[in-house]
């Protein structure tokens, strides 16, 4: 049987976290007054507001959160949908550029995030999920895969190992099911306990060349360079911060995981820096042309994690857990029969278009977006090994002419060699 390394390719290399020692932070509060006066709210990038501090338990326990950062983004010319999305600033185009060019600012806090808790917490979401977080320490971090036993996916987590607990940042339309589903499976005897607080905290994400050098100049220099994964935290006018290399869309970057009455004051600072912002309109394009498969698209019942080409988030050898079988037996009988592509079109086609060569039908088109030019289309969908690879020319629909190319997400993606040894 063909095996991955214990710690496949994803998962961070072992790193000693030096943190100073310090107490914890008071639990997070939407409406908690900062304890610094207004005047030194976007002083952030000075030594004297933003320190290292020792992992935070994240005891969270706030009332219902307002809509302070939304209201704050809209006076500013965010558009924002009734979910409380920010869905552009209507700088789509120039927000792209930066993406490439310099550096980008999403507010992500729509997506989920979960705590996991408790003495069996690594155990539970071991077992659970298709990474070995057993071979990982404190201020480490992974991608895992959570499947169905059958290994179809439901979703990609980005987990951040804490001192007390796991978070794990998941999309938002799995949250819910995922909480409840992790619930479903603890047994009376495991020491382990769930808790979305989605709505206690936000959630950036910094992304582009440029974005190491804002950190940088934050004093958070510390973590350029680290794994991906890797995570900290930091105080910000005495509230908590917790900063971790990668985000949900790309290894470079950074994510920030911060209290609600702290996200404007971040926000701020982060666009004083010189950060394009970039509202979910534009992420969407982002997401497909980096390739990245999103739930409901290309994560469902119809295709398994391995078509789907999350190979870095999976451990073969790691033992029994959710979908393993299934799996096991797609390696040992190179039983993958299709993957996952990016596909150029020639014009606009609608997701769920049959993919064909040669006038037989041999995949499916998952996702579209249009470029940043008019004549520009591009797309992901799943297409049968045999049938076509990366510069083939397919049909999309009944006319649409497609060029099969690779994408950036599943390109870091690491399949084992027919060499691995077992």
């Amino acid at each position: 049987m063909t095996t991955a390394t214990p710690c496949v390719a994803h998962l961070v290399v072992r790193f000693t976290a030096r943190l100073e020692h310090s107490r914890a932070a008071p639990p997070l509060h939407r409406n908690a007054a900062l304890s610094t006066k207004k005047s030194n709210n976007n002083n952030l990038s000075s030594r004297s507001s933003l320190s290292t501090i020792a992992a935070l338990p994240f005891e969270l326990s706030p009332p219902p959160i307002d809509h302070d950062f939304l209201d704050t983004v809209t006076a500013e010319g965010a558009k924002v949908s009734d979910e409380g999305i920010i869905e552009t600033f209507d700088n789509d185009d120039e927000a792209l550029d930066a993406f490439d060019n310099g550096v980008v600012v999403m507010d992500l806090s729509h997506f989920g995030r979960i705590r996991v808790s408790g003495d069996d917490r690594i155990q539970f979401l071991h077992n659970q999920t298709t990474a070995n977080f057993e071979c990982l320490s404190e201020g480490q971090g992974c991608d895992t895969v959570f499947v169905t036993p059958t290994a179809r996916t439901i979703d990609i987590a980005y987990a951040w190992i804490m001192k007390n607990a796991v978070i794990l940042m998941v999309s938002p339309e799995t949250c819910g099911n995922i909480t409840e589903m992790l619930n479903k499976y603890i047994f009376f005897t495991d020491k382990v306990e769930i808790q979305d607080i989605t709505k206690q905290t936000c959630l950036f994400a910094l992304a582009g060349p440029k974005s190491t050098q804002v950190m940088a100049n934050m004093n958070l220099g510390d973590l350029v360079g680290q794994p991906y994964g890797t995570n900290r935290h930091y105080r910000v006018n005495g509230m908590p911060l917790t900063v971790g290399v990668g985000n949900i869309i790309s290894e470079g970057g950074f994510s920030l995981l911060i209290s609600p009455a702290t996200a404007g004051s971040v926000w701020k600072t982060l666009l004083s820096q010189g950060a394009i912002p970039l509202g979910s309109n534009a992420w969407e394009k982002l997401r497909i042309t980096q390739g990245r498969p999103a739930p409901g698209k290309e994560l469902t019942d119809e295709f398994n994690a391995l078509e789907a080409g999350l190979w870095n988030s999976i451990s073969l050898n790691k033992g029994c857990y959710k979908g393993q079988e299934t799996i096991a037996r797609l390696v040992t009988y190179d039983g993958v029969k299709q993957r996952l592509w990016g596909i150029h079109l020639s014009a606009p086609a609608e997701p769920g278009s049959p993919i064909t060569v040669n006038g037989k039908k041999v995949g499916k088109l998952t996702s579209y977006t249009a470029g940043r030019k008019e004549s520009d289309h591009f797309a992901l969908g799943y297409i049968k090994k045999q049938a076509a690879s990366g510069g083939d020319t397919v049909i999309v629909g009944e006319n649409i002419i497609g060029t099969v190319v690779d994408v950036p997400y599943l390109s870091r993606q690491s399949p084992p060699t027919k060499n691995s040894s077992p």
